[in-house]
């Protein structure tokens, strides 16, 4: 790299291209063009960078070269652009020009940060999937893991999740919903090396496009729903034709919580229009049926509301054992 001496206030223009390895390879923005054809040299530090063959296939000269602070603003003499290609950027190359701009002994060129490449929304989500495949091909644990050995870890986050929210702990539930998500991420791992009928993350994710798409038609499509309740009403009934069921009660989990299907029976009954009350019985279990029933009837969560008294009740205990409540 030939370096000349920067005197001049001003002189010249160095340009910081970064790049996101979640996007393909060439894919860059317009401005990036542009300013990669119209420099006067481009420089990249690494020389297995994944652009390089785009940009040399594309017309561009690039040196594979990695200059100091110094020698880069040097390379700016006479009004030079120099564009330097960095991936997601060259922290020390950066600290350096912040050192030379700080000293005030150095005539900086004009200093430009452009974003060849960005990250949409979700792109976190590609490294997730990069990670668990390693961990399941390279881990003792995960690596032996099935979805039947890991079920239980799905219900233990689930709850954990529903604490964090009802605790109104902000970094708690960020944290409990990658666990969640993790669980996800986990169990369609495990599905893409089944034999019969083999899954990934994307079949998933696509799957649930699918889904929401066609059940949103008052987003996506020309019906109409003012109301929450005919959202509500709506995605019953197009649940009900895609699962083909023939009772309001088919695909409610049994395995849930005994209030919590309690309240789900009645909700659908309610839903559905049918006239069928809880069954009169004796002892605690009908008691209860009944009770969540009439929750559910007045819109309340009967499950949440019993784990809200309980934790009342606890702080209660905790305080008589002379504990600070909470």
């Amino acid at each position: 790299m030939n370096a000349q001496a920067a005197d001049t206030p001003g002189t010249g223009r160095i340009v910081l291209l970064t790049t996101s390895h979640r996007v393909a390879p060439g894919v860059l923005s317009w401005p990036a063009w542009q300013t990669l054809h119209a420099a006067d040299a481009v420089l990249c530090p690494d020389p297995g960078h994944p652009q390089l063959p785009y940009l040399r296939e594309a017309g561009v000269t690039v040196e594979t070269a990695a200059p100091t602070a110094r020698e880069l603003v040097d390379a700016c003499a006479g009004g030079r652009t120099v564009v330097v290609a960095s991936g997601e950027g060259d922290q020390e190359l950066t600290d350096g020009l912040a050192r030379l701009a700080g000293s005030g002994r150095v005539a900086m060129p004009d200093l430009e940060l452009l974003p060849g490449s960005y990250d949409l929304p979700g792109a976190r989500l590609l490294d997730l999937v990069e990670v668990m495949d390693r961990i399941r091909r390279e881990c003792p644990w995960s690596s032996r893991q099935t979805h039947q050995g890991l079920a239980k870890y799905a219900i233990e986050e689930a709850y954990e999740l529903v604490e964090a929210i009802e605790d109104g702990d902000r970094q708690e539930l960020r944290e409990e919903l990658g666990d969640v998500l993790l669980q996800v991420v986990f169990h369609a791992r495990i599905a893409e090396e089944a034999e019969d009928e083999p899954f990934s993350l994307d079949d998933v994710a696509g799957g649930l496009v699918d889904k929401l798409i066609h059940r949103h038609p008052h987003v996506f499509g020309d019906a109409t729903a003012e109301t929450p309740e005919q959202v509500k009403e709506h995605w019953l009934r197009t649940k009900a034709v895609e699962k083909r069921r023939t009772s309001v009660t088919d695909g409610i989990p049994l395995g849930q919580p005994g209030l919590a299907l309690a309240a789900k029976l009645a909700s659908r009954v309610r839903t559905a229009g049918l006239d069928v009350p809880p069954p009169s019985g004796e002892g605690v279990g009908y008691a209860l049926l009944e009770m969540a029933a009439r929750a559910e009837a007045e819109g309340v969560d009967p499950e949440a509301a019993l784990r809200a008294a309980a934790r009342a009740y606890r702080d209660t205990i905790r305080a008589a054992e002379g504990h600070d409540a909470g």
